[in-house]
């Protein structure tokens, strides 16, 4: 090997496996005297973004699944290289020390990552390092999309069909090297970082000594071994997880291959007709996760599915709804925020609807979020009275599965427990927390999701929220997911709720979705009392659901977007401020909760400390309105739909259920990956979603 041949640090992130692997292609071709393959473990995810233990334990199993695989190939020299620290130090040290000639990676977008990768560059280059980044998270490389579409963002499936074929033809998978290039001498200059920032600790809340100070993980660069070694559990001070889905290559391309074996399954897949009352194991291929940390390629999921589907005698699904239908509206989001400043909040994003929601995310002088407002959760007023509870007790009971709604605490409890949750499952939670019942920022309901998704991506996260929420994306606001009977139709014995609301899982079929209309007797009977076993609902639908639906009417009337002047100023609040709804009469205390104890665990050590550091590029953004495809695709299965009677100059609302068109639904969610599943024949029959049914019942629950 001649004295001049490269000798390559190849940094890998989202992308921790060796097939499909574009960027590392780009490594090996330089045909590299020594190969370093290495991770930093930056103190950002560990105390500056939301991270649960089931994410953190689902990175680790990555991490040592690509260990093993890279020891395998470079035959016992070296595994994955892990080092502890900042990643500018620690890439400096590398690239002085080890005399690196070459810095390879795979481009990141997300908006942390893109800056990152920014500051990175321009530090290799300027020791002379030469720098190789290559698209690989994606299908289309979102630069190239953005410049044919004019240099618009894209913000539609129908502008990724019409823009990728002309960006060019998705390349076939690369077979994972047969070897690796051995690392060379580890010898290191550096014992320490002493620079790692560790307050505030926006992962205290699952620290299991609840303080900072006993995260061993940045002690020593090398490791407590000094061997470079992935990181423990432990050393982060992280409470084990309570998952039972895990990550890693090997994991991925076994579940991917067992799916693709069932073609009928396969081509025939449609997003909607998959059942989100079905749990263990759920209908789904669970392939998001991996997608997400990259132990699985898109391209060998994406061409897995072409060429079954090629193959297929029968009759296969298309787009939307079909799996590639689920992969291009991942690649939806990715380029939507490639080219739109502050697409992961409501002000300054161009793109979002302006809503007086409750609980508003703040800024600090410097535009960096610091919190929320809570001022806004009482409408202006001191207290709700007897009766009533805030905004801000409503968020924290959504978030930890305690709002007296079965369906829905059964499914935020599903997602503490296992880092997962149905596709449809996520769009009864966002509506009812949002639009639909509570009024509550769909930025509070991204932040939850962040923290406990094992396939949380930031830009398929803040995409499907404000398309949930109908901030973007979407707009058919008037359609709404009942709390009640959406999961009716799909689990009518309530299987979801005795699973993950064990209090109830006695209750008889009849009553599991409404137990509060169990009378005092059978309370008894069945072992929950409703208020004290299990909490009273924390709002009355009918109101809630009225209210909610006058305030979209006029913001959208007002047609105010977040980049709008008057955002910034309060003043766009203020014109909305009558229409900001109230939590609605609870009939007195919800009771069985205490709701101040777990907004001190959650509110305290998490949402007032949140400082983001880079709110997105400043390229301007033009909005693409083709949406007719999607709004289409999207006809949410089994919601109600508001029927809006003029009465005067007063408008009023009863919801019903709609007839659904679920075999046009399109999928914008990060889990591109459930199978067909037969819906129902029965329609279940609409309860809450009657204004007048539900008045009555809360009258007899409170005699």
């Amino acid at each position: 090997m001649p004295p001049s041949a490269p000798r390559v640090a190849y940094w890998f992130r989202t992308d921790l496996r060796l097939h499909d692997q574009p960027a590392l292609d780009a490594a090996l071709k330089l045909k590299p005297e020594v190969l370093y393959p290495i991770w930093t473990w930056d103190p950002h995810y560990i105390f500056s973004a939301r991270v649960g233990p089931n994410r953190w334990q689902f990175l680790l199993d990555c991490q040592q699944d690509l260990d093993k695989s890279i020891r395998d190939k470079t035959g016992g020299n070296n595994g994955l290289i892990v080092l502890r620290g900042n990643p500018l130090t620690c890439l400096e040290q590398v690239l002085k020390d080890w005399k690196i000639s070459h810095l390879v990676f795979e481009r990141d977008t997300d908006l942390y990552g893109a800056k990152r990768d920014k500051r990175a560059t321009d530090m290799a280059e300027s020791l002379g390092v030469k720098v190789i980044s290559v698209t690989g998270r994606t299908l289309w490389d979102p630069e190239a999309m953005l410049n044919e579409n004019q240099g618009k963002a894209i913000y539609s499936i129908s502008a990724v069909e019409r823009c990728g074929p002309n960006v060019g033809k998705i390349p076939r998978p690369l077979e994972a090297p047969k070897t690796l290039p051995k690392a060379g001498d580890l010898k290191f200059g550096l014992d320490k970082d002493s620079d790692v920032k560790a307050h505030p600790d926006m992962n205290l809340i699952d620290r299991k000594s609840k303080n900072t100070d006993k995260v061993t993980c940045y002690n020593e660069m090398a490791g407590p071994d000094g061997k470079f070694s992935v990181v423990t559990m432990d050393e982060m001070d992280i409470a084990p997880a309570t998952s039972r889905h895990r990550g890693g290559e090997t994991r991925a391309l076994k579940t991917l291959q067992d799916y693709l074996n069932d073609a009928k399954k396969t081509a025939e897949f449609e997003k909607p007709k998959t059942n989100p009352g079905v749990f263990n194991p759920p209908e789904t291929t669970l392939l998001s996760p991996h997608l997400h940390f990259g132990s699985l390629g898109i391209r060998q999921f994406y061409w897995g599915v072409k060429d079954v589907v090629a193959k297929y005698k029968g009759t296969a699904s298309k787009p939307p709804a079909s799996l590639e239908g689920q992969l291009l509206f991942r690649d939806m989001y990715f380029h939507a925020q490639h080219a739109t400043s502050n697409y992961d909040r409501v002000e300054g994003n161009e793109h979002c609807h302006y809503m007086a929601w409750k609980l508003p995310t703040t800024f600090d002088k410097e535009g960096n979020a610091n919190g929320y407002d809570k001022s806004a959760a009482t409408n202006g007023d001191e207290t709700f009275g007897k009766g009533r509870i805030s905004a801000e007790e409503q968020f924290v009971r959504w978030s930890t599965g305690h709002t007296g709604f079965p369906w829905i605490d059964a499914i935020m409890r599903q997602l503490i427990r296992d880092g997962w949750i149905h596709h449809l499952a996520r769009h009864s939670v966002a509506c009812f927390l949002t639009r639909g019942q509570c009024w509550i920022s769909w930025e509070r309901g991204a932040d939850v999701f962040e923290r406990y998704l094992l396939d949380h991506e930031p830009a398929c996260n803040a995409g499907n929220w404000q398309w949930l929420s109908c901030s973007a994306f979407f707009t058919s606001y008037f359609r709404v997911y009942s709390p009640v009977a959406f999961g009716k139709k799909w689990d009518p014995s309530g299987n979801l709720i005795r699973e993950f609301c064990p209090e109830l899982k006695d209750v008889p079929d009849k009553f599991i979705y409404e137990p509060w209309k169990l009378s005092a007797g059978d309370q008894k009977k069945y072992g929950v009392v409703i208020g004290k076993d299990y909490p009273k609902p924390m709002l009355d639908l009918s109101v809630a659901s009225k209210t909610c639906l006058e305030a979209m009417k006029k913001s959208y009337a007002l047609k105010i977007m977040g980049n709008d002047k008057r955002v910034a100023s309060g003043e766009a609040r203020e014109m909305l401020q009558d229409y900001t709804p109230d939590p609605g009469d609870v009939g007195g205390d919800p009771g069985a909760f205490d709701w101040e104890e777990e907004e001190e665990r959650l509110i305290s050590f998490e949402r007032e400390m949140s400082k983001p550091e880079d709110h997105g590029q400043k390229r301007k953004a033009t909005h693409d309105d083709s949406h007719s495809k999607e709004e289409t695709a999207r006809v949410e299965g089994g919601e109600t739909k508001a029927d809006t009677k003029s009465t005067g100059k007063r408008t009023t609302t009863a919801a019903k259920e709609e007839p659904e068109d679920e075999s046009k639904e399109g999928q914008a969610d990060t889990d591109a990956d459930a199978d067909k599943h037969k819906s129902p024949s029965k329609k279940a029959k609409t309860e809450e979603s009657s204004g007048a049914r539900t008045t009555r019942a809360r009258s007899r629950s409170r005699k």
